[in-house]
């Protein structure tokens, strides 16, 4: 008689196995060099960002405030994915317990979502400076951005606290092996002796309600303010305004760009190479910290100016 996934408890694993680079295990320990570059430097630019503003009184306005909550968010999921991806390029170390994964997820799921929140966010704020300049100090005031972070990690934890629990409750046994260096829901999952459709269900819920709406209204955002520009009579005025937009808008494609391709890659690219999610994966979680420091110490004038006074005096 055969055992069904229930009764064949001894088949099952209380470890998941965690994946580097498929065909370059022998060369882990080189590829760990870039990869705590990375590291490094999207936590050092991050907690840069941070002290600027903290310190910087002039930089006590939305724009940064905003800024300060996408740094947070950056630096929060650096060290999420930190400890797995170093034990297995450094020590070869690939178990992981199923609630030490359970727990990576639902931090890297909801600093995901939180990051979406804070990019819509600071969108709004583009809209109001651009669109409504008279009334910006009115609308965004520090009240209001406090109850948008608020309420933009409320949804985020909301939405995605059932997720280890729904895993929680699935028997794994067969293949114990992730195709990344951390957890992600799409993956474990499929790695249950269940039906598994109430989680696929609910987890295309959470990315559309989440990652589709915020991608929708920042659209919608810059086509209003496209809208605006367009009708300042001054080609300099209207450059200007645009120009206050493209650290955003960088921002906003280097998150969602591999947020996406990773999201469709997992749900509908069975065909697809398995390097490819690899490495697709790496630059959904570790490109977005280790850019938006770099992007917008660059084209913010303040923070351009802060960070050289800081490093050449």
């Amino acid at each position: 008689m055969t055992l069904g996934p229930l009764e064949n408890s001894s088949s099952i694993s209380p470890t998941f196995l965690l994946s580097g680079i498929p065909g370059l295990e022998h060369m882990h320990i080189w590829i760990s060099i870039p990869l705590c570059f990375i590291y490094l430097i999207s936590i050092l630019g991050n907690c840069t960002i941070l002290f600027i503003i903290k310190t910087e009184s002039s930089l006590h306005e939305p724009m940064y405030l905003f800024l300060s909550m996408l740094a947070i968010t950056d630096l929060g999921l650096s060290l999420c994915t930190l400890p797995t991806v170093v034990g297995i390029f450094w020590i070869g170390a690939r178990d992981i317990g199923h609630d030490a994964c359970f727990t990576q997820l639902f931090f890297i799921h909801c600093l995901s979502f939180l990051e979406s929140s804070v990019l819509l966010s600071m969108a709004f704020d583009r809209f109001v400076a651009i669109c409504r300049p008279l009334h910006y100090a009115s609308i965004l005031t520090n009240t209001v951005i406090g109850r948008i972070g608020l309420a933009s990690l409320v949804r985020s934890v909301v939405l995605i606290f059932p997720l280890p629990f729904m895993l929680k409750r699935f028997p794994y046994c067969g293949s114990q092996v992730l195709s990344h260096s951390y957890c992600l829901h799409q993956e474990v999952m499929k790695l249950a002796c269940a039906d598994i459709k109430a989680n696929s269900i609910y987890g295309m819920f959470v990315i559309v309600s989440t990652v589709g709406i915020d991608s929708l209204l920042i659209l919608f955002s810059y086509a209003l303010i496209l809208h605006t520009v367009l009708s300042i009579a001054s080609r300099t005025e209207r450059l200007k305004a645009l120009n206050t937009c493209v650290s955003h808008i960088c921002a906003v494609l280097l998150f969602y760009t591999p947020m996406i391709g990773l999201s469709v890659i997992h749900r509908f690219g069975r065909e697809a190479p398995h390097l490819v999610q690899v490495i697709m994966g790496f630059v959904y979680l570790l490109f977005p910290p280790l850019m938006n420091p770099i992007i917008y110490s660059i084209k913010t004038k303040q923070i351009r100016d802060r960070v050289t006074r800081a490093f050449c005096y």
